[in-house]
């Protein structure tokens, strides 16, 4: 009958999903790596859809067991989740935890498991409500648990660490706020870890956080692929540490540009005749009028940084020209060199050259987060 085909379905599709995969036509947006991840139903928060499922199989490196966090579970409800469900199974220990559904969710919002291996099943048949499922997970090397979820969840203490899964980025909620204003205690925690840039999206990790006073207004800000929200006035504010015990900020300092050079230079000549010359040395933050910018016909123009010696480079902010001339850099890929004649590519956590986003319009800043940092004295 229909029951035995949709078993059948589910068993098929757990059955052809490789480690750190997700199969299936209900899964939403998810990221697994080996040693933290999140994942969704489809259309999360949104209601999930009728008749799917989806099966992610989750893998840790041996020797350790995985920490699952349920940030959400709300599945509709019916008898013994019949209808839709989330199971959990441990193949090592032939343990299974659930089903779960809305009359009956998780005790705990934290599972630990003894085992590096746990398969996911989600599974929907007719239904008209239910926000669906967001799960986050990380390894037993992280025992003090996986936070995902608003920042006044955690412990009430003025300074605290938490353990961020990779996938943050794209899970629903808001921030509002910056890295050097802080952001709104309503924020989405993690997600403004990565707006902040001491995490990567793609990785996950370790934050240390303080809670402070709130301030009158949180303005907005683009970085690291997120748009902070401008905020109204909290009784709270979270600032992002390196230590907590030290209180020091994730970066504070602007490293001196010492020379600049370029692929090329506009040498633009206006309509009232006068030259104007966007040279190389134009391109620092701070300078007053316009900026660099290549020779309009170049082709894989390059901005070259040169920091006198080797430093250890966090990050980078870029800006348009001005805002007489509305000229601006959208993406970009970074190379460093400790010697200025061999380069590496930035790749990031991903393996992969990695393209920045950079600016949507010529007046405000975007900040970039190198992590790892480069250690370099050329930047281009």
């Amino acid at each position: 009958g229909p029951h035995q085909g949709g078993k059948l379905r589910q068993g098929t599709a757990c059955l052809s999903a490789l480690p750190g995969v997700s199969a299936g036509n209900g899964c939403g947006h998810t990221l697994l790596t080996p040693h933290s991840g999140t994942l969704s139903s489809k259309n999360y928060p949104g209601t999930y859809p009728n008749h799917t499922m989806c099966c992610w199989r989750l893998q840790a490196p041996p020797g350790t067991s995985l920490l699952l966090a349920f940030g959400d579970v709300d599945l509709e409800p019916s008898e013994h989740c019949a209808h839709s469900s989330l199971l959990l199974a441990d193949p090592q220990t032939g343990t299974a935890y659930g089903p779960y559904c809305r009359n009956s969710v998780p005790s705990a919002p934290l599972l630990v498991t003894n085992s590096s291996t746990v398969t996911v099943l989600f599974n929907s048949t007719s239904h008209r409500s239910g926000r669906g499922l967001l799960v986050s997970y990380a390894t037993s090397q992280h025992p003090e648990g996986v936070w995902m979820g608003g920042s006044h969840d955690p412990p009430l203490t003025m300074c605290f660490s938490v353990y961020c899964p990779a996938g943050c980025k794209d899970i629903h909620g808001d921030i509002w706020g910056n890295p050097s204003q802080g952001y709104r205690d309503t924020s989405v925690l993690c997600k403004a870890a990565v707006h902040a840039g001491v995490i990567a999206d793609e990785l996950g990790g370790q934050v240390t956080l303080s809670r402070e006073k709130g301030i009158t207004l949180y303005e907005s800000a683009f970085a690291n692929g997120l748009r902070s929200k401008r905020g109204s006035l909290s009784e709270k504010r979270l600032l992002f540490h390196k230590v907590c015990f030290l209180l020091s900020p994730v970066c504070d300092d602007v490293l001196e540009i010492v020379a600049f050079n370029a692929s090329s230079w506009w040498h633009e000549v206006d309509i009232l005749g006068q030259d104007r010359a966007w040279v190389a040395k134009q391109a620092a933050l701070s300078t007053t009028g316009h900026s660099w910018a290549a020779e309009p016909s170049a082709e894989a123009a390059w901005l070259e940084l040169d920091l006198g010696t080797r430093k250890n480079v966090t990050g980078i902010i870029t800006k348009g020209s001005s805002e007489q001339h509305n000229y601006y850099v959208t993406s970009y890929h970074v190379y460093s060199s400790r010697d200025g004649k061999n380069w590496r590519p930035y790749r990031g956590s991903s393996g992969r050259d990695k393209v920045f986003e950079g600016n949507a319009d010529s007046q405000g800043e975007v900040s970039n987060a190198f992590i790892p940092p480069i250690i370099a004295r050329y930047i281009r």
